[in-house]
């Protein structure tokens, strides 16, 4: 089960994977970012909500 070095060299389906992984990975932390930021300003005004009623 030998493989040539010149079809290994040539098939870029592994490097499209991993680019597509990091794009996933770069989105991923981007929303957890915004969404903490959001959150805690989400929190802040539900907590003056609160104490007013």
């Amino acid at each position: 089960m030998r493989v040539r070095p010149r079809v290994m060299l040539s098939d870029r389906r592994g490097v499209t994977a991993l680019e597509y992984g990091l794009i996933a990975a770069l989105i991923a932390l981007v929303l957890v970012a915004a969404l903490t930021s959001v959150g805690g300003g989400l929190n802040h005004t539900f907590n003056q909500i609160s104490n007013t009623l």
